[in-house]
């Protein structure tokens, strides 16, 4: 099969691997779309020199695909099934891959692929979701509005945050926040960006910072913007192993904080079947900020617009049928 491999940092290459082999308790799944994420470009660019060459098929996390093969002594899914397949160890960037059986989630036929696949993403804001306090007619600010920030948009409002206000440096990807749940928006790489949310909302700093982008300026600025007693999630994943930070003014502000992965241990997957059930309703458009679609051949390609944010990139696919 064709797959790729990081074979040093930022140089990947496509390799021509043996299909994976059917074991107890797994599936074959022919890959038939992938999303890329902030994770992929620190896998390609941002991991200890040590980590490289990387193993086949990194780096590729979010994808949907069909069963190919499957053990017989599981009915849960059959062979043809199109399937939502949770891939942690960032190895689906390949024609197949083979995953335990638990990891994989039906999916519904009238939802377009390209909109099934985000359910993974989408899913991990949920599962991060659940260690905000209450946000009920709170105040919440969201940096960074890459596809992980409009899902927070979303999802806050959805928890009852009376102000969502969405950051970003890039003023395109603020005109798909409103979209999304956000009630205001904030250029800020041209104002004072605490003085605008004061004035957004009442004077006050926000309750609640989600930071979504995973820079070392935007992980300071969340400490910048909460208010006093205020909760931080840091989401966005970290292109690097250690940076400086405002610990005074984070003591200080006696500010809660955390970060939050392991959806893939969710008993049940339920937040990401939640993502699946609400992008198959409607309730939240999947599609809306797709902005680019790439042949696997030319992946390279999606991976460096991925990585530097231009040409209007919110979320890029990559089809493996194009």
């Amino acid at each position: 099969m064709k797959a790729l491999q990081i074979i040093a940092r930022g140089k990947p290459v496509f390799v021509d691997a043996p299909k994976p082999d059917l074991q107890p308790g797994t599936a074959i799944v022919k890959t038939l779309r992938l999303g890329l994420c902030g994770s992929d470009v620190r896998h390609l660019h941002y991991l200890p020199d040590s980590y490289y060459p990387t193993a086949v098929g990194e780096t590729g996390h979010e994808m949907v695909g069909v069963i190919d093969a499957i053990d017989p002594a599981h009915n849960r899914h059959k062979v043809g099934d199109r399937v939502l397949c949770l891939a942690p160890d960032h190895r689906a960037m390949c024609e197949y891959y083979r995953a335990p059986i638990d990891r994989l989630l039906p999916l519904d036929p009238a939802t377009p692929l390209e909109h099934a696949v985000q359910a993974q993403q989408f899913g991990t804001v949920l599962y991060a979701c659940k260690t905000l306090p209450d946000l009920r007619g709170k105040t919440a600010a969201v940096i960074g509005q890459g596809s992980a920030g409009l899902w927070f948009n979303f999802a806050l409002r959805e928890r009852g945050a009376a102000k969502v206000i969405a950051l970003d440096l890039k003023e395109y990807r603020l005109n798909y926040s409103g979209s999304y749940g956000a009630t205001h928006t904030i250029h800020n790489a041209e104002i004072a960006t605490t003085d605008a949310l004061r004035e957004i909302n009442g004077g006050e700093l926000p309750d609640v910072v989600v930071e979504a982008a995973g820079e070392e300026a935007s992980i300071r600025l969340a400490v910048e913007l909460v208010r006093k007693d205020g909760f931080i999630l840091y989401f966005g994943v970290p292109r690097f192993e250690t940076m400086e930070f405002p610990i005074f003014e984070y003591f200080w502000k006696s500010v809660t904080a955390r970060s939050n992965v392991g959806t893939i241990f969710e008993p049940g997957h339920t937040s990401t079947r939640r993502a699946l059930d609400l992008i198959n309703s409607g309730a939240v458009d999947a599609g809306g900020m797709i902005t680019h679609a790439f042949k696997f051949e030319d992946v390279f390609e999606a991976y460096e617009l991925h990585r530097i944010q231009d040409e209007g990139a919110v979320k890029i696919v990559v089809d493996m049928e194009g």
